[in-house]
């Protein structure tokens, strides 16, 4: 635990550090929820699921692109197109857990910018800029 100058207590928090974690905290929070909403709308029949549960034992044992083939499972960003299936709904809350840090780097521009920290502020819109290309798909070679 960091101390402060005088070694007494916690050192104060910076104005970067409370906003990133409550942008954070309020990330994280969203996405846990929607797992927690899709999960339940999945488990109790509310949401049709697009692989039908009995199906599953028979399809785990297949290698991927078999599964892909007999069960018509997305692939890449396909997903989002089969939100309303219960075990498809699922990844929207992992997506929002992976993408929460996302808008908390964007945040924290202004206030590099503020302080004259241009170094600070272009590496968070870089750090931003990589995970968008890693996700985007463009860098997974054809598949």
């Amino acid at each position: 635990m960091a101390v402060n100058a005088a070694g007494e207590g916690p050192a104060p928090q910076s104005a970067e550090q409370l906003r990133y974690a409550r942008l954070l905290d309020w990330g994280a929070r969203a996405g846990l929820l929607v797992l927690l909403i899709s999960f339940a709308a999945y488990a109790s029949g509310l949401l049709e699921a697009h692989v039908p549960l009995s199906r599953l034992p028979e399809l785990w044992g297949h290698p991927v692109g078999r599964y892909l083939e007999l069960t018509g499972a997305p692939t890449g960003w396909d997903w989002l197109a089969l939100l309303h299936k219960g075990d498809v709904a699922g990844l929207l809350g992992i997506a929002l857990l992976a993408g929460c840090s996302l808008p908390c780097l964007l945040a924290l521009v202004p206030l590099y910018l503020r302080r004259g920290d241009r170094h600070y502020a272009a590496l968070c819109v870089a750090q931003v800029l990589v995970v968008l290309l890693a996700a985007s798909g463009w860098l997974a070679g054809g598949h």
